[in-house]
């Protein structure tokens, strides 16, 4: 008989293995989750560090942002220097990658 604990734990990495799968299966969100791994940045700034198009870059960070990986962190309405960053479960899913050395 599994604990609550247990179960609590399998739930997370079940849901937390099914987004490692998604962001491994793209090399761009990959670029992206490992850039903001070192700190926030906007989509032009992660395009240069990564040696990406920006275009690829921005449909990234949207696909991340509906999996909260990522975090736009000035207001929504703001055009140019959006800034994004990992959110709590983007930074744990980048441990894992790491970790498990899913590069």
């Amino acid at each position: 008989m599994a604990s609550k604990q247990e179960n609590e734990a399998g739930n997370h990495d079940e849901i937390n293995w099914n987004v490692i799968s998604y962001i491994i299966s793209s090399h761009y969100r990959l670029a992206v989750l490992e850039r903001l791994s070192e700190g926030p940045a906007t989509p032009t700034r992660i395009a240069s560090d990564t040696e990406q198009h920006v275009a690829h870059i921005s449909r990234a960070l949207q696909r991340l942002r509906e999996r909260d990986q990522v975090d736009l962190l000035v207001p929504e309405d703001r055009t140019k220097g959006r800034v994004y960053g990992l959110t709590d479960e983007g930074e744990e899913s980048w441990k894992t990658i790491d970790e498990e050395e899913l590069l």
